[in-house]
């Protein structure tokens, strides 16, 4: 079974991630790439919307599966993580993260890599747990955290790992709506298929230059952190 499935909804094409808590592994990346290539290769109108099932809209890297791992594949997978993220930040049609669930850690990281995002109003939190973990976060994901969203918002995100409900993460300006739970997908494939006209290669040129830092970083075989190159 695929870690990750697509269906069109029109010119919207749906990812829907469907393993556990949605958790980063190399199977699921390679399910998202996969899908992403699908989108790109298709002429004519298209938008992501990409979510998850469950409770969970991802709970972010697949840790058993990183402890278990051979040497040097931590790395690896590291490496292939910020590279989704930046394809996602720099793809050339419309990426909307529908928030079925919890979103944390990278996680929360791929949905700020989307250009919306909705969640669910009445359960689920959003959350950078990384420095109650002792994690420093890569200075890839450092860069696209700051590049989408406010310093003070950022600030507060990374720094106190506090935990945000639907309305609250739309007061923080770090979810574009909040919505009820049967409505997070509709939602955000309507939004997804009113923009999935734009020139591609605009909306790529656009991103690109918006985004130029944090692409170059994410884009970077260097993690920045000790022993993980």
């Amino acid at each position: 079974m695929s870690r990750a499935s697509l269906e069109w909804d029109g010119d919207v094409a749906v990812i829907r991630m469907q393993h556990e808590e949605n958790r980063f592994h190399p199977e699921m990346l390679a399910a998202i790439d996969d899908a992403l290539d699908e989108v790109e290769g298709r002429e004519g109108p298209a938008a992501v919307v990409i979510t998850g099932e469950g409770k969970f809209f991802s709970n972010g890297l697949d840790l058993d599966y990183l402890g278990s791992a051979p040497e040097g594949e931590p790395a690896k997978i590291l490496v292939d993580v910020h590279r989704l993220f930046a394809r996602l930040l720099g793809f050339p049609t419309a990426t909307i993260a529908a928030l079925n669930g919890h979103v944390f850690a990278a996680g929360a990281m791929l949905a700020l890599a989307c250009d919306q995002r909705v969640m669910r109003e009445d359960r689920g939190f959003l959350c950078l747990p990384e420095v109650d973990l002792g994690i420093p976060f890569t200075p890839g994901m450092n860069a696209l955290i700051a590049g989408r969203l406010s310093p003070a918002t950022a600030h507060e995100a990374m720094l106190t790992g506090r935990r945000y409900g639907g309305h609250d993460a739309v007061d923080a300006g770090i979810v574009d709506a909040a919505v009820a739970e049967d409505a997070v997908v509709s939602e955000a494939t309507a939004r997804a298929a009113e923009l999935a006209g734009k020139p591609r290669d605009a909306v790529a040129a656009i991103k690109g230059r918006l985004y130029e830092d944090a692409l170059a970083a994410l884009t970077s075989d260097d993690t920045g952190l000790p022993g993980v190159t």
